[in-house]
């Protein structure tokens, strides 16, 4: 079965982090380049960061500086470690497996205090 499957989010506090993971399952995910977007309320989806199979990462910037994109091949999974979060970082953050039209269900991140 192809799915990405999201987990972490939560509330945090200004200043806080979290740690959002990414299971995939289904696809070539070694060969597979990967993506988290967010999506705010009443606003445009946003992409936040990608990685390439290699390893290659990009962000927003938005988040640059913040967030840091990394990927475990071994275990099929895509992470985005969350520092110095700012209370517009709040969103459902969703991954994507580029190029595939596979995306994940979301997870709800809350930034507040």
């Amino acid at each position: 079965q192809v799915q990405l499957v999201e987990s972490g989010g939560g509330l945090a506090q200004p200043g806080g982090s979290l740690r959002l993971s990414c299971a995939a399952s289904g696809i070539y995910f070694t060969i597979t380049a990967m993506a988290w977007y967010r999506q705010a309320p009443g606003k445009q989806r946003e992409l936040v960061a990608t990685i390439t199979s290699g390893g290659s990462a990009n962000y927003a910037d938005s988040v640059k500086g913040r967030f840091t994109i990394s990927r475990d091949n071994v275990k099929s999974t895509v992470y985005l470690q969350m520092n110095s979060l700012k209370p517009e970082d709040t969103a459902v953050y969703v991954c994507n497996a580029i190029g595939r039209g596979i995306w994940g269900q979301g997870t709800q991140v809350t930034v507040s205090s």
